[in-house]
């Protein structure tokens, strides 16, 4: 560990980690580690106090294959404590029922763990039926929402916009 943000991702299609790379340009490089959890899994998470994580959501509301591989050691890892920030990424026209729900139960998890979360979302902009990555007045996402399917043009500008807030909100500003 070398910087004091530790970046955890997967990514089947390699669209979640473009997003994790984008996040850490616009952060910082030097105040980043990207960690692919296929590749380095979740061994490393409680070395970190600030936390970001990304999930894409698969399907018919489903984990991703290597979440989903890990989901037990997700359950057990030391975050209590620790600031956390969440970004997920679905399709709200294809799956608009599903839209980002691995996001949701990714930050339910850290939260049900005494996590910190911040780096929460609005909903504007986005049309989609349901979500389980809605905060409990409906009024935001509990994480930055991403559609690479149907908003790509939105991507750049929404990272560059979240990336800004979460460090103010883990106060590295």
């Amino acid at each position: 560990m070398t910087a004091p943000i530790g970046l955890f991702y997967g990514s089947t299609t390699g669209n979640t980690e473009s997003i994790a790379d984008l996040i850490a340009e616009n952060i910082g490089f030097d105040k980043i580690d990207r960690i692919d959890i296929a590749a380095d899994g979740l061994d490393s998470i409680s070395d970190y106090q600030y936390l970001i994580l990304g999930i894409p959501t698969w399907d018919f509301g489903e984990l991703q294959e290597d979440w989903a591989d890990l989901w037990e050691i997700a359950e057990n890892a030391n975050v209590a404590g620790k600031t956390c920030a969440v970004f997920g990424l679905g399709d709200q026209i294809g799956y608009g029922e599903w839209f980002l729900d691995a996001m949701g139960l990714l930050h339910n998890l850290l939260k049900a763990q005494g996590a910190e979360m911040v780096g929460y979302w609005p909903i504007e902009g986005y049309s989609f039926d349901e979500s389980k990555a809605l905060t409990e007045d409906g009024c935001q996402f509990v994480g930055l929402a991403i559609d690479e399917d149907c908003q790509h043009g939105e991507t750049f500008a929404r990272v560059e916009q979240w990336s800004q807030q979460v460090l103010a909100e883990f106060d590295m500003l």
